[in-house]
């Protein structure tokens, strides 16, 4: 049963549809490198396509109707978008889910040292990295810093070509015997893994004086002392932008594709949306890197909260409504999938794996070894999104996160499942997956977006 590669099918208008969307993704990435930027973004845009904030609503106490759409964003760093339509909600809705968070480097709440004339900001790691590929990479410095008074001021730097970038140091080849007998996970330890800030002291200062000159320049730029970063959130993400990969421009390299190349065709799916029977909701969260615990991840009520506000201000709402609403849901749990490299062929086992080009992925379940961990979707529900398919001419392909007893993964799909909904697994083939720079196949990213746009049609 081997899929047929999408690009073999594609006309000129096709093709022109996918170069557009690839375009306006490649920006996503390029302004949505931590959490609250993503949610930034989404919510702009989403004003721009009609969308009202639904604390407005409730503030207002305004009636929510079919084709009603709405937003609610969760600490600025997960959001959710739906968009009513004129079935009854207690029948259930047709969810997108995916996550916004990726794998970086976080700076610590005490991290600025100095150690023989260089200053560096400690850091600790997020998510599942291999640690030596984080080492001499131009990295920069996204997130924020709440201020005592109130003031929250927003830090960037490394994006702009003016802008200075950091990098963590490594060990020079003529010195590297004892490092290069290491094994993988140990050649780079996460202590090891601080930023180089700088190493240019202050004039007649005898005691940390390049520690004093880091400090001088934050104070000057961003009002900021060396205690603010008791209340900061700064992650540090490779610098650079998304760009197209390959002579022929199939492809495309960045930072973040872990989720957020779902997160993007989701929402993209969701603002091309016109009339919709059912409900559709798209939502976006954080912390699934370390297993979507918080109030900003998929573990915490915010969902729940959010579809009950929603009930309220339709005049729906009962705990028997909205149990109905949520276990009559159908949902998309929208993840990238592991593609398939033939340098690293032992990893895969080749009938069951995803493949650059052939469409977006369907992971039936994930889990590891024993399915540990695992949602596993219904066989009815899964002949139910092969027909979605089929009828609306995308291309699909199924798959598994490696061999048995070698591949491993979770996603946000069992917490859904947890609501008696439909759930499963789908996305992208990513290679390089949770390293600083990660491939996707623009064939792949078009065909989720068709994907998504079928599935709230007609689930």
């Amino acid at each position: 049963m081997e899929r047929r590669n999408a690009w073999k099918d594609y006309d000129k208008k096709e093709l022109k549809e996918l170069e557009s969307l690839c375009k306006e993704y490649r920006k996503f990435l390029d302004n949505g490198k931590t959490e609250r930027e993503c949610v930034k973004q989404i919510v702009e845009q989403a004003k721009e396509a009609g969308y009202v904030d639904l604390e407005d609503i409730r503030k207002s106490k305004k009636k929510v109707k079919k084709g009603d759409k709405i937003y609610a964003v969760n600490m600025k760093k997960s959001i959710a978008l739906f968009q009513i339509g004129s079935e009854p909600l207690v029948n259930g809705m047709n969810i997108l889910g995916a996550h916004i968070d990726s794998p970086r480097m976080d700076v610590k709440q005490n991290p600025l040292y100095e150690d023989t004339d260089l200053a560096y900001l400690d850091t600790h790691y997020y998510g599942g990295i291999k640690k030596y590929q984080w080492v001499t990479l131009p990295l920069a410095i996204h997130g924020v810093v709440a201020m005592k008074n109130g003031d929250v001021v927003d830090v960037v730097i490394g994006e702009n070509e003016k802008d200075p970038v950091f990098c963590v140091t490594d060990l020079l080849i003529h010195l590297a015997g004892e490092q290069m007998d290491k094994k993988g996970a140990k050649v780079v330890e996460g202590e090891q893994l601080d930023i180089l800030v700088g190493s240019r002291p202050v004039p007649k200062e005898d005691k940390e004086a390049v520690k004093k000159m880091v400090l001088s320049v934050l104070k000057k730029k961003y009002k900021m002392e060396e205690e603010d970063f008791l209340s900061a959130e700064l992650e540090i993400v490779p610098a650079g932008k998304a760009r197209n990969a390959g002579l022929d421009e199939s492809m495309i390299i960045g930072y973040g594709q872990d989720d957020r190349v779902c997160a993007y065709t989701s929402m993209a799916a969701m603002f091309d949306m016109e009339e919709v029977k059912r409900t559709a909701c798209c939502l976006l969260v954080d912390k699934e890197e370390i297993g979507s615990v918080g109030a900003t991840g998929m573990q915490s009520k915010f969902f729940e909260n959010t579809v009950t506000e929603i009930m309220d201000a339709m005049g729906d709402y009962s705990e028997l409504n909205l149990k109905r609403c949520l276990a009559g849901s159908f949902m998309l749990s929208s993840d990238v999938s592991a593609a398939f490299d033939p340098n690293f062929a032992s990893a895969f086992e080749k009938k069951n794996c995803a493949y650059f080009g052939r469409g977006v992925v369907f992971n039936k379940f994930t889990g590891s070894r024993g399915k540990s961990g695992s949602n596993d979707a219904n066989a009815e529900y899964i002949g139910k999104l092969r027909k979605i398919m089929d009828d609306n001419n995308i291309a699909f392909q199924t798959a598994e996160l490696g061999k048995v007893d070698i591949g491993g993964g979770g996603t946000i799909a069992y917490i859904l499942s947890l609501y008696d909904m439909n759930v499963i697994d789908s996305g992208v083939a990513v290679l390089n997956m949770h390293a600083p720079w990660e491939i996707t196949s623009k064939a792949d990213i078009y065909e989720a977006f068709k994907s998504y746009k079928a599935f709230l049609k007609d689930a």
